[in-house]
């Protein structure tokens, strides 16, 4: 059974802050927050609001192409015009995620550091590096499973099936 650890609405608004606050003091600013489905949606959303950039989202999680990986063609094309990305998740994990995205970009022609991607929580052991994050654990060490606020509706049997769909990290 995985340790179920909760980021409580504030700790979350804090991390979002302070994300708002790494983007203000870099030279790099996005055109566009590109909330990452399901996980990054909700933090893309407050991001725009904390930062005054608008937001636009990905739903990699439904694996329905129409969804995901069509939305990339047309997000590299705007890097080609002249715009930035940033890509927003909740967790770089194992890194799967960043991955994919990163390919699909690349493979759709997107523009060399055009995209940058943030996340809340980082795993240092993670495949994939992000350029912003709130905090950083290492999956090595830390099994816990975070359930950030809008998971805290689900049933337990769906966050246990969630935690228990990539061992590795948990055990």
């Amino acid at each position: 059974m995985p340790t179920f650890t909760a980021i409580e609405q504030q700790a979350f608004v804090v991390a979002v802050r302070d994300l708002a606050d790494q983007l203000a003091a870099d030279d790099w600013t996005p055109d566009f927050i590109i909330g990452v489905g399901r996980g990054g949606l909700v933090p893309a959303v407050f991001l725009s609001h904390a930062s005054g950039l608008p937001m636009l989202s990905v739903d990699y999680s439904s694996q329905v192409k129409d969804f995901a990986d069509e939305p990339l063609v047309k997000l590299a094309a705007r890097t080609r015009a002249g715009e930035r990305l940033l890509f927003l998740d909740d967790i770089n994990d194992s890194g799967r995620t960043i991955t994919h995205l990163r390919t699909a970009l690349a493979a759709a022609g997107a523009t060399p550091g055009a995209v940058r991607f943030a996340t809340l929580i980082d795993n240092a052991s993670s495949a994939e590096r992000v350029e912003y994050r709130h905090r950083t654990i290492d999956r090595r060490v830390t099994k816990d499973w975070f359930v950030f606020p809008w998971e805290a509706v689900a049933p337990a049997a769906s966050l246990e099936g969630d935690a228990a769909a990539v061992p590795e990290r948990i055990a």
